[in-house]
């Protein structure tokens, strides 16, 4: 009696018709088929989810956004600034040349509204600022000579010597002297400020189109000589009042005299260049951008000093400035209409639309009664094979072959 041929593994059997499986599959063809279902609250749906969406590339891509342009951002830009104005503290009249620093006329500067002045400081020795850490002291021993505070005003002698004022003693330091704290006036010059003009010259250029326009209008007759900035009347005189920016900006502006603070003027050019180049038109937004409620980094100051000779010996005066510094920034954005951009949305937004019937055949295979049904008439399986005979009106003899009923009493009529 002959041997058994040994099975192959069962395992082995298994990944062999999987890859087979697969490999046939493959090659498989899959084309929709049109199935009209009889449901007026699918019906429904589906037309409801299709106008949603019409809206929203309609209005929302093609209106509103403009997806049919081809755009720009962020514009070539120059900005030139001009201050005038006279303003009066306690002991002085003050011009644009002392109080716009710094003088340039660029796209940020500051205008000085209130100082501290500590007047003929000379180098030499004298009692540090109180305000400095570890600078009090009762004797020489809490002196250390040669140390170096970086956030004091000198290098310390090793002597304690009597404050200003007071009966206090803080560290010798060697420096200018007096410092600051110990000596310093203060002056405000806020007070015809708000009346400053600040001209604001700005010319922007789009290179993508070729597109350039300036904020200022080409009129003869000494035009910018008399007038001011209004939003209707005189958009491209863009001259405008200090107390107009900071009161543009949500502030007060004694308060923001005082203390100092940061107002950004931001000039916005949406441009339809489909349009004519007259409807590009700069648009003004004021707001103050330092954090005016975080007492730590809230206003702005800064120093400088003027030095002069006395005797042949150099002398400076010590200036604290607080002031209103300003902050131009320009951006915005241009579109026109291309062909691409046209195409890719229009495609896109007709794609979207098999959202809805996506919808409809998950809610038809999962929630309706009749689903599947649905399934059995949405799903078949064709095998390419030689066509067989059958009578007149007959299908052919296979299971698979029953959908070719051309009646069905119970079928997609009743889902």
């Amino acid at each position: 009696m002959a041997a058994a041929e040994p099975k192959p593994p069962t395992g082995a059997v298994a990944a062999r018709r999987l890859a087979q499986s697969c490999w046939s599959a493959f090659w498989d063809y899959e084309t929709p088929k049109v199935i009209v279902v009889k449901n007026r609250r699918l019906g429904i749906v589906y037309r409801a989810v299709q106008l949603l969406i019409l809206l929203y590339f309609v209005w929302y891509v093609f209106i509103v956004q403009k997806s049919y342009q081809d755009s720009e951002t962020g514009p070539e830009s120059s900005v030139i600034t001009k201050v005038k104005g006279i303003t009066l503290s306690e002991h002085k009249v003050w011009d644009v040349e002392e109080y716009v620093k710094p003088p340039e006329g660029g796209s940020v500067f500051s205008i000085i509204t209130r100082i501290e002045v500590t007047p003929f400081q000379t180098l030499g020795t004298c009692a540090e600022s109180m305000r400095v850490s570890n600078a009090t002291c009762d004797s020489d021993e809490g002196c250390v000579a040669g140390q170096l505070d970086m956030l004091g005003n000198g290098l310390r002698t090793g002597r304690c010597v009597p404050y200003y004022h007071g009966s206090s003693k803080t560290c010798e330091v060697s420096g200018w002297c007096p410092v600051e704290d110990g000596a310093s006036v203060s002056q405000f010059l806020g007070t015809m400020a708000p009346n400053f003009t600040i001209l604001i010259k700005n010319s922007i250029h789009y290179p993508k189109f070729q597109f350039s326009k300036g904020n200022i209008e080409n009129r003869k007759g000494g035009y910018l000589k008399h007038c001011t900035f209004h939003e209707v009347s005189d958009l491209y005189c863009p001259i405008f009042k200090l107390g107009y920016i900071v009161e543009q900006a949500g502030e007060n502006f004694t308060e923001l005299a005082h203390t100092g603070g940061v107002i950004g003027v931001i000039i916005n050019w949406d441009c339809d260049l489909d349009l004519s180049a007259s409807e590009c038109n700069p648009k003004y937004s004021f707001r103050r951008l330092d954090p005016k409620h975080i007492p730590a980094s809230s206003g702005y100051n800064f120093r400088f000093a003027k030095y002069y000779k006395i005797n042949g010996s150099i002398t400076r005066t010590l200036i604290k400035a607080y002031g209103i510094r300003i902050d131009v920034i320009v951006h915005g954005q241009a579109g026109k209409f291309s062909l691409i951009p046209t195409v890719i949305n229009l495609a896109t937004a007709l794609t979207s639309i098999g959202v809805g019937s996506f919808l409809c055949d998950w809610i038809l295979l999962t929630f309706m009664n009749k689903n599947k049904v649905y399934s059995h008439k949405k799903f078949d399986k064709m095998v390419d094979a030689p066509e067989r005979s059958a009578g007149p009106g007959l299908c052919a003899s296979e299971p698979s072959q029953q959908d070719c009923v051309l009646t069905d009493a119970r079928g997609l009529a009743q889902l």
